[in-house]
């Protein structure tokens, strides 16, 4: 069953770049340009010395059939169905005797080579919509012997040419070491990576941006303008609003320009100043109780989802917390600093500080209700001054509302566009790199297609103890355009009612309001 809308969406056609029209007669041109330390050369011998990859006309038309594998790795993104979309359309394009198979459940359908054969029918029902459930997604790493050993079966049981892995940073690391065991084996299938993840954290200079995170940023910020305009009615609630983002704040900083709130809290800011949690207390303290004194004790403040590993003073408690839970210690044994904030936060943010750890033994963010904790420490610096004002403040999360929605327009071109790239990419065997485009601030038809190597892309992290090269995540930039426009202008929100509601996305109608571009790429302009 599908509603009118995503029916009706299901007849929108992407906006493609030019030259992908013509994609069967592109060659490879390669930069000359590596940049890539010697120390991640050695890690990838067989990859690492990848280029960054742009097309030209003029090659010969492909028409060898080629078998290519896809899946989904990691959380849902809006758009990724696209990808499937225009990855399957130009294998067709170049030779309709291709097949596109689709891995189930993520990297373990992969490694237990659970799939299905994609065709017309199957992806006709999923263009243009949100989810991943043509193939369902999941979080498995593909580290050990074993796992690279079954898929060396499965890929060459299947004999597939690609093997095109949509997904964020740590799903791109996982196709990088692929793409290296793949290489070292002699096992003549190429890896394409594509970036997936609404935080916006999986950036470079050839990835502009990541799919789904233009979508995502519009349907909170829908939500946070509809707070703002209910603020404004009732005149007495301050909404604490906690956002996805839990290794940096582009998607903060992305719906604070959408909706100007009066404090954005940005994760990459604190750090930079090193700005304690009782500064970051008092400041929100100080516009609360000025607000409140000029008769407006409602407000609207947007914190990301990991803003607790960007407080020096946290950052540290947690480090040295995911240390000691890793050797079966507790909190008791934290030194004096740790044991002195640890103690101070009330008992249940004590209790999400010690939970089950993520896969790579670091604290599950998501499960820390930052949002109620600077509620709690507003109300008791209040107190402590000893002002009689009033502070009525509500909780919400903004998290997985927004991972399967419909795409926005740009999502929709994007996704397929990228899909495309890596048709392309597996088509002329460029295994180790991203798909990627760019010159994003210009109609969908300027767009550029490009491959990015993802060794390029990497750094070095420990992980379970050993030094591992891992794609870095991308923070936001505080020299960058983006961030100094929000500086220039977020002054002026603290005091005055300046909420804007940006409504729902929309999908019809003047392209003005139809293909806003992300705020993200139009400081690229």
């Amino acid at each position: 069953m599908m509603t009118p809308l995503e029916n009706e969406r299901l007849k929108y056609q992407p906006r493609i770049p030019a030259i992908l029209k013509n994609a069967a007669n592109l060659a490879a041109k390669e930069s000359g340009r590596n940049t890539v330390s010697a120390e991640l050369k050695a890690a990838f011998p067989h990859i690492g010395s990848a280029e960054r990859v742009t097309f030209v006309e003029g090659a010969k038309k492909q028409e060898k059939p080629l078998k290519v594998g896809v899946f989904f790795s990691g959380g849902q993104a809006p758009g990724g169905h696209n990808v499937i979309a225009g990855l399957y359309d130009l294998l067709m394009t170049l030779s309709p005797k291709s097949e596109l198979v689709g891995f189930l459940g993520g990297p373990s359908g992969l490694v237990d080579g659970k799939a299905i054969v994609l065709d017309e029918e199957k992806i006709a029902l999923f263009r243009n919509q949100g989810g991943f459930h043509l193939l369902g997604s999941g979080r498995t790493k593909i580290e050990t012997t074993e796992q690279f050993e079954k898929v060396r079966k499965v890929i060459e049981g299947m004999n597939l040419d690609g093997l095109v892995v949509i997904g964020g940073d740590d799903s791109n690391t996982n196709a990088a070491y692929l793409a290296e065991d793949f290489a070292k084996r002699e096992i003549a299938c190429t890896v394409i990576g594509v970036p997936k993840t609404i935080d916006g954290d999986l950036k470079t200079e050839d990835v502009e941006i990541s799919f789904g995170f233009d979508t995502a940023a519009k349907v909170y910020s829908e939500l946070i303008g509809n707070l703002g305009k209910d603020l404004l009615s009732a005149k007495k609630m301050w909404a604490f609003v906690k956002l996805m983002g839990r290794s940096a704040s582009h998607l903060t900083l992305e719906c604070a320009l959408n909706t100007q709130p009066n404090i954005a809290l940005i994760g990459e800011e604190i750090e930079e100043k090193k700005k304690t949690l009782q500064e970051i207390v008092k400041e929100i303290t100080d516009v609360v109780v000025q607000r409140a004194k000029q008769d407006k004790p409602y407000g609207l403040i947007l914190i990301p989802e990991g803003i607790v590993e960007f407080i020096p003073e946290f950052k540290r408690l947690i480090g040295h917390l995911n240390t000691l839970l890793a050797e079966g210690k507790g909190p008791e044994q934290l030194d004096e600093e740790g044991k002195n904030l640890f103690y101070l936060l009330p008992k249940v943010f004590q209790e999400q500080l010690t939970l089950e750890r993520d896969p790579h033994g670091n604290v599950q963010v998501s499960k820390i209700e930052t949002e109620r904790l600077f509620m709690k420490l507003v109300e008791e610096e209040i107190k402590r001054r000893g002002e009689k004002v009033s502070f009525s403040p509500q909780p919400f999360f903004f998290g997985y509302e927004a991972r399967a929605s419909l795409p926005t327009n740009f999502d929709a071109n994007y996704c397929y566009g990228l899909g495309m790239v890596a048709a392309l990419g597996v088509s002329l065997g460029m295994t180790g790199r991203m798909a990627a485009l760019s010159n994003l601030y210009l109609p969908a038809e300027q767009w550029l297609p490009n491959l990015a190597p993802l060794v390029a892309m990497m750094g070095f992290e420990m992980r379970k103890g050993e030094r591992k090269g891992v794609i870095t995540k991308a923070l936001v930039d505080l020299d960058g355009d983006m961030y100094k426009h929000f500086v220039n202008v977020s002054s002026k929100w603290k005091f005055e009612d300046r909420y804007l509601c940006p409504g729902p996305i929309q999908y019809f109608g003047p392209e003005t309001v139809t293909d806003i571009l992300p705020w993200m790429i139009k400081v690229r302009r």
